[in-house]
């Protein structure tokens, strides 16, 4: 083993490989400490040493803050607090849990099913989980409210095993794991996810965590978002509390500790991490040649946070009281994470010569110990009574979030075979020697003849009804406030605005233009104004408010902080004064798209977590939106959330001068794949209002059997435009289904062709249209499509079940929308080519695509737009084209309007206008 100072040349900041240019003069202060600390004590020669600090610095020397603790327990062994529970009961049932885990993974791998799952992490959290649930977590009908508990993803085989010895899940569900849909097909039981997915198991499952890093992320806006609801007076969350389970391999993901400064800056003492620091991840260890605990330890310190390290069982605290000279703790703090996973794949013996025998102090110790006596040495975490004293001391912590690193064993109890082991993720069920082995370590009362029947499936353990450890078990959760996890979706229906408040986006806007997401906004000041619902609009904003228009709220609505507003704000004086508060409706989130997405995350699912339905409207720059946090919005699709997404500056073209990093056009493609989406590119602002509209009635309107859970995607505009008042009659059935004709073609006699745009698009079509009739006496129809995916999507619908019911023979939306409409279709958007391509096949004649493919680059609209070859005259020599390919033109058309409209110019566009 080496040494850490041999491996890392830092150490909470300080150097420790500096040649020593007079060590005569160094050992005379290292002699003078040692005098000091024998003469005065320990106690003494620490404020010498900090008061020798605090002059350092008056004269300018300066050292780094300490960042790092010794590798031992938090919190000592005198001031460990009472444990209320009775450990024997709760270590009984502990072991039933530990068994069904592992047995119905076991038998997940059996003969014609081999689905498998992961036997060993909950094997190392379990004793992290049943503290808390017996002595800490909260259920829904607690009176504080319940808590909200992000448990970690590879451990659900714990959470189903409570769930069977609590009678929620039965023996045939448990054998569902992991065949979702064909264990109930087959034989009429539950089929179980392999992991915590809400969408999958809708009154079970609260928080989609597997997705490693972004449960972190979502807890910390959880608990952020509870204050929140305090603050706007919603709920009571005072006695709610945020618990997330996590991996310390999974904490090297961004979202895990990107977040950590707004959990600290806001002081959020609702919310605890507890990170299981079994020292490996899937293939081998975290930190080999390293201390993850410690690296954790500086960065959450570092970020605010206080921290509690739980690295030894109760097994090594007469070890260090005996420790006078501290050789025991430095030895811990030496010792490399690999040495230590290698200690506990082996045995005592090799523990003794390994760790013990390294320095002849150490090796005292345990003179007197068996090779068995050492080889019980628990890790903290899988230590009972430290878990709880970690658990009371982050509860009544006040002023800053809490994160708990314990360490312990992955595969712990499971054997040698899995304990430590590399190989252990992936190890999907045990042997036969395995099982035996187990049920010794377990106490649980099965035969070797019981097991050796059917080794592919050995049985469950379920104690009788009036088992004394079932019944305490039971007493726990009810006095807790019901089982964990579940979600509650009790189907609130709001009181939703009225005609008036949609009408804002009715009439039009007369000469003044205005940019599509300015009308969004527009609509949304309105809803925000409605004395019913106004409060339950959430805009969350990763900075740009002003680019969006939404600076008007800040000194109306203000932007939420846990703190208020404590300086003076620079613009103090004028009418749009920037200004936060405790019960502020924005939520600014700062440059932040990742800490925004689990904002709208935690909102959109506030009407199941809290029983308090709010409606997130999250606005950004559209090419920062699926491409950078689609990961969050498909755990967010999961999750079961609702809510708006705002695509703003939406578009290739658009927005004007920025260039390749903020050029969107394919965001529209991404929302396409996930199925929770209903994605919008509307052009007109009374498009928008109808389709606002009808998300709230899905959401929180009257049930109309259509599936609620949906989140909404729109992409607008930053190009102002004049907008048309809503015309008489408008086919509002038809802007929800994703098609309404806008333009008739103009009475004549020439051949006709049918025009198709989406969003900024629409006005490119319209002019084409007259130059096709007023050039060419073409006669062009226009179609405004405000969702290509939402038309696709209905027609995969028809087709999937005409081809498992061919006698229903129905017809897609769209191609019943087109029958009759004569001449080819020629469509257009400011998205790549793939966009209005989603379509194709149901489009009932040729069909003829533009589209702008690639990077974005900077420029003017109308250049872009030409370079693209996606603007008006684009589009009318593609309508002209197709008609020649028809026959119905001359084919020496084509030619002058090539020379006509030069559309290898890129200076020669007119389509868009200028500035932003």
């Amino acid at each position: 083993m080496s040494p850490t100072s041999d491996s890392a040349p830092l150490i909470d900041g300080l150097l420790t490989k500096v040649d020593d240019n007079d060590p005569e003069e160094t050992k005379e202060w290292h002699d003078s400490l040692d005098a000091l600390i024998q003469e005065k004590g320990g106690p003494r020669a620490r404020f010498i040493l900090l008061s020798m600090l605090a002059e350092a610095r008056k004269k300018n020397v300066t050292l780094p803050a300490q960042t790092t603790t010794p590798y031992v327990n938090t919190i000592n062994v005198e001031d460990e607090p009472y444990f209320p529970g009775d450990e024997d009961i709760e270590r009984t049932y502990r072991r039933w849990l530990r068994w069904n885990a592992a047995v119905m993974v076991t038998r997940a791998q059996r003969p014609g099913i081999g689905v498998g799952g992961h036997i060993s992490s909950y094997a190392s959290t379990a004793t992290m989980y049943e503290v808390g649930l017996n002595h800490f977590f909260r259920g829904k009908d607690h009176p504080g409210g319940g808590d909200h508990v992000f448990f970690q993803g590879h451990s659900s085989p714990g959470n189903y095993a409570r769930a069977f010895i609590e009678g929620r899940l039965t023996e045939d569900d448990l054998d569902g794991f992991r065949q979702e849909y064909s264990h109930p097909a087959a034989t009429g039981g539950r089929g179980l996810p392999s992991y915590p997915h809400p969408r999958r198991m809708e009154d079970f499952w609260e928080y989609p965590t597997v997705s490693m890093g972004l449960g972190p992320s979502e807890a910390i806006y959880q608990a952020w978002f509870d204050r929140y609801l305090q603050g706007a007076g919603l709920k009571d969350t005072s006695q709610q509390h945020t618990w997330a389970f996590l991996g310390d391999g999974e904490m090297d993901e961004p979202e895990s500790r990107g977040m950590l400064q707004l959990a600290a800056s806001q002081q959020l003492d609702n919310l605890t991490f507890v990170v299981n620091c079994n020292l490996q991840r899937l293939d081998g260890p975290v930190r080999g040649n390293g201390k993850i605990v410690q690296e954790l330890e500086a960065s959450f310190k570092g970020a605010g946070w206080n921290v509690i390290k739980v690295m030894w069982g109760r097994g090594w605290d007469r070890l260090l009281a005996a420790d006078k000279d501290h050789a025991l703790e430095h030895l811990m703090m030496e010792t490399l994470d690999g040495d230590y996973q290698t200690m506990k794949a082996n045995d005592g013996a090799y523990v003794r010569e390994h760790f013990f025998n390294k320095d002849p102090r150490t090796a005292a110790l345990v003179k007197d110990w068996t090779d068995e006596e050492i080889w019980a040495l628990q890790r903290g975490g899988n230590d009972y009574r430290k878990m709880y004293a970690a658990y009371k001391a982050a509860m009544e912590h006040k002023g800053q979030p809490t994160v708990i690193l314990a360490q312990t064993v992955k595969g712990y109890l499971l054997g040698s075979h899995f304990a430590g082991r590399n190989g252990t993720h992936q190890m999907k069920k045990l042997k036969l020697d395995d099982l035996k082995g187990l049920r010794d370590r377990l106490h649980i009362p099965f035969t070797d003849e019981q097991l050796e029947a059917d080794p592919y499936n050995p049985p469950y353990y379920k104690p009788a009804d009036d088992d004394p450890a079932l019944l305490y078990m039971l007493e726990r959760r009810k006095q807790l406030g019901g089982f964990l996890p579940e979600r509650r979706d009790v189907g609130n229906e709001l009181e939703l605005p009225g005609d008036k408040t949609y009408d804002v986006l009715k009439g039009g806007s007369g000469k003044r233009e205005v940019a599509s997401t300015m009308a969004f906004v527009q609509l949304l000041k309105e809803l925000i104004k409605d004395k019913k619902i106004g409060r339950r609009f959430v805009p969350i904003v990763p900075d740009e408010s002003r680019t969006f228009g939404l600076e008007s709220l800040f000194p109306t609505k203000k932007i939420f902080n846990t703190l208020g507003q404590n300086y003076t704000p620079v613009d103090a004086e004028m009418m749009l004064s920037y200004r936060e508060s405790t019960s502020g409706q924005v939520m600014h989130t700062g440059i932040n798209e990742a800490g925004s997405a689990s904002a709208f995350q935690v909102v959109g699912t506030s009407y199941a977590t809290h029983g308090v339905p709010m409606v997130p409207v999250y606005i950004f720059y559209s090419m920062f939106g699926f491409q950078r946090t689609g990961d969050q919005f498909w755990a967010a699709g999961d999750q079961l959330a609702r809510g708006f997404v705002i695509g703003a500056t939406a578009g290739r073209t658009t927005l004007t001068g920025e260039g390749t990093q903020h050029m969107d056009g394919h965001s529209p493609l991404i929302a396409w794949t996930n199925d929770a989406f209903v994605s919008y590119d509307p052009c007109y602002a009374y498009e928008i209002r109808h389709i606002v509209r009808d998300a709230l009635e899905r959401w929180y309107g009257p049930d109309s059997g259509r599936d609620r859970n949906k989140m909404y995607y729109l992409t607008v505009y930053n190009e102002p435009m004049v907008q048309p008042a809503e015309p008489e009659g408008v086919d509002v059935e038809g802007i929800l289904k994703g098609i309404h004709k806008i333009a008739d073609a103009p009475a004549g006699d020439g051949p006709e062709v049918q025009l198709m745009a989406s969003g900024v698009g629409v006005p490119w079509v319209l002019e084409a249209q007259r130059l096709l009739s007023e050039e060419w006496g073409v006669r062009a129809s226009v179609w405004s499509v405000t969702s290509w995916s939402e038309l696709r999507r209905e027609a995969l619908e028809v087709e999937q079940a005409n081809f498992l019911h061919p006698e229903e023979n129905r017809t897609p939306y769209l191609a019943d929308k087109l029958a009759g409409a004569e001449g080819p279709f020629v469509a257009t958007s400011d998205y790549d080519h793939a966009v209005p391509d989603l379509i194709r096949q149901w489009v009932p004649g040729d069909y003829h695509v533009l589209g702008a493919d690639g990077f974005g680059f900077s420029d003017t609209r109308a250049s872009a737009r030409r370079h693209y070859l996606i603007d008006a005259e684009s589009v009318t020599v593609k309508a002209l084209q197709a008609l020649v390919e028809q026959g119905k033109l001359d084919r020496s058309v084509l030619a002058k309007a090539l020379e006509r409209y030069d559309l290898e110019n890129v200076n020669a566009g007119t389509s868009g206008g200028q500035g932003e």
